[in-house]
């Protein structure tokens, strides 16, 4: 099925990637408050804008690799708006501009179905101990979200399809070009709490983290918070 799109400004009020569901396949939206899982150091300001695109697949393996595309498909539209930014992936897909946070994704599936929410600090970030983040405005970018949206789209569609066509070796080498270097130190907070460093070592064939550790062996990561050291 071929990408469909919703573009939603969020201004403070009830909204989830429920809508998107609901817009794309029918059914009734259960709202969640957007600010609940933000923290309460962020705010919204000026609206909130943020592009979903939905995607309906009958397997299981298209949500981790469908967030590859995403950050792919993200980056290429950031260096469109910041040609000369020092901008990276960091798995699984948020990009970075100058080490600090720019944008990210959130990837949700229900049934045969999968919605790619990603939000981009065009012209606002939050301010957070210990978790830098940056803006386009901060670099004296101005852009409109209505342009940004639909580069963003077009490049996602173009993404999608050549994943579709040539699966996903394609999308991984892409993602390495953009992705921060070979031999980048890593910090990984797994899933039980437990924290281990090591060296990035590129993508396992499914997209999986690759990290080698301090005695030459080679962990594959399938889900953890990753920090840069």
């Amino acid at each position: 099925r071929a990408v469909d799109w919703a573009l939603l400004c969020i201004t403070g009020r009830p909204e989830s990637l429920h809508d998107v569901y609901a817009e794309a396949f029918g059914g009734t939206p259960h709202p969640e408050e957007l600010t609940e899982d933000l923290g309460t150091a962020w705010a919204l300001v000026d609206g909130y804008h943020k592009l979903h695109a939905c995607c309906q697949y009958g397997h299981s393996a298209v949500e981790a690799t469908l967030a590859l595309v995403a950050s792919v498909a993200l980056t290429e539209t950031l260096r469109v708006f910041h040609p000369d930014g020092a901008l990276a992936i960091k798995w699984p897909n948020d990009v970075l501009l100058d080490g600090a946070k720019l944008s990210g994704i959130l990837l949700e599936r229900t049934e045969d179905a999968v919605v790619i929410g990603i939000g981009v600090n065009l012209a606002h970030h939050p301010d957070l101990p210990g978790r830098e983040a940056i803006s386009l405005a901060a670099r004296g970018i101005v852009v409109s979200p209505t342009v940004f949206a639909d580069t963003l789209a077009e490049r996602v569609a173009r993404w999608v399809a050549d994943w579709r066509g040539e699966g996903m070796a394609i999308v991984r080498r892409r993602w390495l070009e953009l992705a921060h270097p070979i031999g980048t130190a890593l910090t990984v907070r797994l899933p039980d709490d437990s924290a281990t460093d090591g060296l990035f070592d590129g993508l396992d064939h499914d997209g999986a983290l690759r990290l080698r550790l301090a005695d030459g062996a080679v962990r594959v990561i399938h889900a953890a918070d990753v920090f840069l050291i």
